[in-house]
């Protein structure tokens, strides 16, 4: 996700990690002694990462201010997704008028023969026709033994009208504002209306980071984010809970990408790998605690307040936040740069010579005067890879279909939807460790199309064990979500691997960008089942599968230096590099022994 568009931060952390992790073989990121790690950059140059590496790659300074960049993390995922709560429908039958009082609960022993009992639930919309209608209405004045039996009521069915009896307390804004059955869609319109914000927010909020600052940007987008849905909490209709569903999101989908980014250019190079995917873990813990909190504020209003009214302390980001280097750096800013730096070495408690910062800005201001020189062959590249960035575009765009659909389905598994939730969120953290475990001792490409065929099993199985089976369905539901998060994580990576330098993150971003429409897809997903109750699994097991063996088209670039030329990118399918030439030597020693 970067600061541009989309996702090219994880492109930025793949791609200043790498090397380091190929190196690694992905079994221990950064086991180097730190002072192996000072003696290696003496050895190299003054460049930053040096430097970052000199004053401690991950110490008192990055650990503080990445606990802080957690916090912003933890609140995207409150605001990206908290809709699932606020505009979701309710468990609810039908009023029936000839048996129903106002004492009445949602289960009674008249509704077999009153309301149709369909995918393991009463029907929400559907009653059967009471066969005493066409006489006086004062019949049914008061509800009555004498009128609620079995024998006035026939086989057909008719539309519930607008009156409703509900399990539980739980308001939305389906209850206020009277949006149930025909008029369902504009429940799952609210999550579309959320995703299109984002694919307005991202870019934009992109634009304004890397002109504004990172941490001007995390700050105020942040406040005003949690200002639109305090705003939103007190809607008076619709379509005023609309508008600032898509104004929250425009403004406050910046917040995954800023942080993202801003977090992994605090760190050294070692470390960047790691960070980047804990960091991500936060999101879903983020999940997972609105699933919490959802389950005990029950009113949309109170739960939107909630969640949004400590966000407005982002704003306090100006003063406590230090600003990315790299950013100060790529704006001119030296004196700014410098002064992080030395307080970054003074907290960590090591030395920076003056003479190391001195050439670092140096470098910086020549490296900025040659800045106009560089080339950008986005066209060139666009047709000397066109398979590659349609597949990679289909790849991102089931997955965005698939994780954020899944997120969506959890409520309707049967059990709790705030339990199913919850788990929805816990089961990602596993998903997200596991690609540094796996990429690197299997492949990026075999790693990719595995997850992904994995998650097309359980999402097929899943419709063959039926939603009878809670545990079973809930089970394979979650292995599926663990596949397609990991799959997920691989696919960041990856994606930033195949394409080379200098438009690398551009056409991540156009990837990105396309998956964007898969998760401006998934909210519907959810109205598929109102017509067969496995369609949605059946979905994303289609596109799982399908997407999966496309992905053994892609090269495998495990072990192989990133492309830095167009020539390398489209050589990846042909030349490995799996040792460095230190390592070759090592190999080759035993031999010659021998």
């Amino acid at each position: 996700m970067s600061g541009k568009k989309g996702s090219g931060a994880a492109a930025a952390a793949a791609s200043a990690g790498n090397d380091n992790l190929r190196r690694s073989n992905g079994h221990a990121i950064g086991t180097a002694t730190e002072a192996e790690h000072v003696e290696a950059a003496a050895g190299e140059d003054n460049s930053l990462d040096a430097i970052l590496v000199r004053i401690g790659q991950f110490g008192r300074f990055q650990i503080i201010n990445y606990v802080l960049l957690c916090v912003p993390m933890v609140f995207n995922a409150f605001f990206s997704i908290s809709y699932v709560f606020t505009a979701s429908t309710v468990v609810h039958r039908c009023n029936i008028t000839q048996c129903d009082s106002p004492a009445s609960s949602y289960e009674e022993s008249w509704l077999n023969f009153t309301v149709p009992y369909k995918n393991s639930a009463w029907d929400s919309c559907n009653r059967y026709v009471n066969l005493l209608e066409s006489e006086s209405s004062s019949v049914f004045s008061t509800p009555s033994s004498d009128v609620c039996a079995a024998e006035y009521f026939g086989n057909s069915t008719e539309g519930c009208g607008t009156d409703f009896k509900f399990r539980d307390e739980e308001k939305t804004i389906s209850t206020e504002f009277g949006i149930f059955c025909k008029d369902e869609w504009k429940l799952s319109l609210v999550g579309t209306i959320n995703n299109v914000g984002q694919f307005v927010g991202i870019p934009l909020g992109g634009f304004f980071a890397d002109r504004y600052g990172r941490r001007n940007m995390l700050a105020v987008a942040g406040a005003l984010s949690a200002l639109m849905g305090i705003i939103r909490s007190v809607s008076s209709n619709y379509y005023m809970f609309l508008c600032f569903e898509f104004l929250d999101m425009v403004v406050g989908s910046t917040l995954f990408p800023t942080a993202f980014l801003l977090a992994i250019e605090l760190v050294g190079p070692k470390r960047r790998v790691a960070a980047a995917t804990i960091i991500t873990i936060f999101y879903a813990i983020g999940e997972a605690c609105l699933g919490i909190l959802a389950a005990h504020v029950q009113n949309w209003r109170w739960l939107l307040r909630c969640l949004y009214a400590p966000a407005i302390l982002q704003i306090l980001f100006l003063w406590i936040l230090p600003e990315s280097v790299r950013w100060l750096l790529s704006q001119g800013e030296e004196k700014r740069a410098a002064e992080v730096l030395r307080r970054a070495a003074r907290i960590n408690r090591r030395p920076l010579p003056e003479d190391q910062v001195d050439e670092l800005l140096a470098n910086n201001r020549q490296k900025l005067q040659q800045a106009n020189e560089s080339q950008y062959p986005i066209m060139q590249a666009a047709r000397f890879f066109v398979w590659r960035i349609a597949n990679c575009c289909f790849c991102w765009f089931t997955h965005t279909l698939i994780a954020l659909g899944l997120s969506l389905n959890s409520v309707n598994l049967g059990g709790s939807k705030y339990n199913n939730f919850m788990l929805n969120g816990f089961v990602q953290i596993p998903g997200l460790l596991l690609p540094l475990i796996i990429m690197d001792r299997i492949g990026r490409r075999y790693s990719l199309c595995a997850s992904m065929l994995l998650c097309a099993i359980c999402m097929g199985a899943s419709a063959a064990v039926g939603s009878d089976d809670y545990a079973g369905s809930l089970t394979l539901f979650l292995i599926g979500k663990l596949a397609i998060t990991c799959s997920f994580q691989i696919l960041y990576f990856f994606t930033s691997e195949i394409f080379p330098t200098n438009v690398r993150n551009s056409l991540l971003s156009v990837c990105s960008m396309v998956g964007r429409i898969g998760s401006m897809l998934a909210p519907q997903t959810p109205l598929l089942a109102k017509y067969y109750e496995h369609a949605p699994s059946i979905l994303f097991a289609t596109f799982a599968l399908v997407s999966g063996f496309l992905t053994l088209g892609f090269p495998e670039t495990a072990d192989k230096v990133l492309p830095t030329t167009m020539e390398d990118a489209r050589d990846l399918d042909t030349v490995r590099q799996l040792r460095t030439d230190e390592e070759d030597e090592e190999q080759e020693a035993p031999r010659r022994l021998c």
